[in-house]
Parts: structure tokens; C-alpha cells; sequence
């Protein structure tokens, strides 16, 4: 009896894991970095991630149940795929709970920020909360572009389609410097 519980859980999480990868992996496009203007660093990274997982969660707030549960284990997986990126760099036992508390209070904080930009009248709200939390440089403008174009493709998706399509985010353009002569 007590088995047929943890195949349950597992097959719940299933979809939410495989969500979290195509997060992920669309919080690593190139674009991302080289225009965007994002550190490629873990901070970085983090910064990538936590923007990703707003806009998947900000969807899925606005769809209905069960979308509400899907959010809470879409946080969870989140968590636990840092606590995992801790534990491989080599942060100790002791010392990881003390970052995913501080990990924790800024993921919330960024999503509160860059809620309230989308809540303001002001038309470079985003850009300028991107800036402060992502991207000190001109690159916010343009992440500023790609999380509108990502709310409009979101948009558009059910939770069947958000958990089912490979492709959830555009792609954001890179630039390439064309050498001097």
C-alpha cells in the first residue's frame, strides 16, 4: 500500500518536472546573455530562472484549477533544482539551508517586483525592475521585449498546452558583432 503512494507522487510530478526543464532550458538561451545583457554567472542564472518562473506562474494563476496545485509543485521542483545546484557546486550540508532561505526571499522578492512593474501605468516599469534585478545594462530594454512577447505567447496556452508543448518562450535574438575590417 504504503509503494503505491510514492508511484502516485511521481507520476503527479512527472509533468512538473518536465515543465521545470523546458523552463529551464529557455532561461539558458544565449540571447538571454549576450544581448539580454544577463551575467553568465550562477547569480545570473538565477536571475534567468526566477524571470521564467514568474511567467509560468503568472499563467497558471490565471487558469483554473488544477493549475493553482500544479503552481505550488512547480515552486516546489523549482527549490529542490537549486538545492540540487548548491549541493553539485560544493556547498556543504550545513551552509544550504541558510542560502535557500536567502535564495527563497529573493525568488519571492523578484516575482513581487516584476508584478508590481506589470501592474504600473508606467510604460518602462519592467525595464527598469530588470534592470535593478537582472540586467544593470541596456540589455533590460530588450528583456523588457521578450517577457512581453512571452506573456503574449503564454497567453494563448491552456495547462494542457503548458504542460505538453516543447517550445513555450520566443526565442530571443542573437546578435551577432560583425568583425571589423
Amino acid at each position: 500500500m504504503i509503494f503505491g503512494l510514492f508511484g502516485k507522487r511521481a507520476k503527479r510530478l512527472a509533468p512538473v518536472e518536465a515543465l521545470l526543464a523546458r523552463v529551464a532550458d529557455a532561461s539558458r538561451q544565449p540571447g538571454l546573455y549576450i544581448g539580454g545583457g544577463i551575467p553568465d554567472t550562477f547569480e545570473g542564472r538565477f536571475e534567468s530562472l526566477t524571470l521564467h518562473a514568474f511567467l509560468i506562474l503568472r499563467r497558471l494563476r490565471e487558469l483554473p484549477a488544477p493549475a493553482g496545485d500544479l503552481a505550488q509543485d512547480f515552486v516546489d521542483a523549482c527549490f529542490a533544482y537549486l538545492e540540487l545546484g548548491f549541493r553539485q557546486g560544493g556547498i556543504s550540508d550545513i551552509a544550504v539551508p541558510k542560502r535557500m532561505k536567502k535564495i527563497g526571499q529573493s525568488f519571492y522578492g523578484r516575482i513581487k517586483a516584476y508584478e508590481s512593474a506589470l501592474a504600473a501605468p508606467e510604460p518602462g516599469a519592467l525595464a527598469e525592475a530588470l534592470r535593478r534585478n537582472v540586467s544593470p545594462g541596456e540589455g533590460a530594454t530588450a528583456l523588457a521585449d521578450y517577457v512581453g512577447q512571452a506573456q503574449q505567447r503564454l497567453s494563448q496556452l491552456d495547462l494542457d498546452a503548458i504542460l505538453g508543448q516543447e517550445t513555450l518562450f520566443p526565442a530571443f535574438p542573437v546578435h551577432e558583432s560583425t568583425p571589423s575590417v
